[in-house]
């Protein structure tokens, strides 16, 4: 199965892709204050959540704690609402485009949770390039499709734990480019709890971002 870096946000987070991932475990999201009540509900009951300090909005978003290998995430460059960042995790060069949402919304209202962050992802040791995951910020109902609306277009996403990957791979392209060319993507999903989740992220950046990171990530 198709897994993706898809953080550097907690102590043991780790990264995911075939012949990467096998030998480590599944990634877990840095907790928020404020979601330690939502801890007990939408997420996993053993889940225990990490601190993460708050950082301003006009600061770039920089991910703390580390990846398997020991690695630290570099940020080569922001782009407006998107980090672009690089390791070497295991001496294998890993980078990626990173962005917090610029509005989410829950059905029930204000349900607590943990941060999203959507990225966008190259491995060149996997011959891999620009692939797309969001951490959604809880445990999302077992056998759930989410989608990923952008450019008028909707992706159909699989899901797995807090994660979300492109359904069909051979549409990936197609909706990086239209990432590329538009303003935003909405990005819906469904809690084990039930809760319904629409997460905004601002595009702006995005292209700009992309272009840094195959700079840096060569293949």
């Amino acid at each position: 199965m198709r897994r993706v870096l898809i953080a550097f946000l907690a102590g043991g987070l780790v990264c995911g892709a075939a012949g990467f991932a096998q030998a480590q475990t599944a990634p877990k999201a840095a907790k928020s204050e404020n979601a330690k009540s939502e801890n007990k509900s939408e997420n996993k009951p053993d889940n225990k959540p990490a601190k993460s300090a708050a950082k301003p909005a006009a600061k770039p978003l920089t991910p703390p704690g580390t990846v398997a290998g020991g690695a630290e995430p570099t940020l080569i460059g922001q782009f407006g609402t998107w980090g672009a960042y690089a390791a070497s995790p295991n001496g294998k060069r890993v980078c990626f485009a990173l962005a917090k949402p610029s509005s989410s919304k829950t059905n029930p209202p204000n349900r607590p949770r943990d941060p999203a962050y959507a990225f966008v992802s190259t491995r060149p040791a996997e011959k891999v390039a620009n692939e797309v995951s969001v951490m959604i910020g809880y445990m999302l109902k077992p056998g759930s499709e989410s989608t990923l609306e952008v450019g008028g277009a909707s992706f159909a996403m699989y899901t797995q734990g807090d994660g979300l990957w492109i359904k069909n791979a051979a549409e990936e392209e197609r909706m990086v480019d239209a990432m590329r060319r538009s303003s935003d993507l909405v990005v819906k999903g469904i809690s084990a709890k039930g809760t319904e989740t629409t997460d905004t992220f601002s595009l702006k950046g995005l292209s700009q971002a992309l272009d840094r990171i195959a700079q840096d990530c060569r293949r």
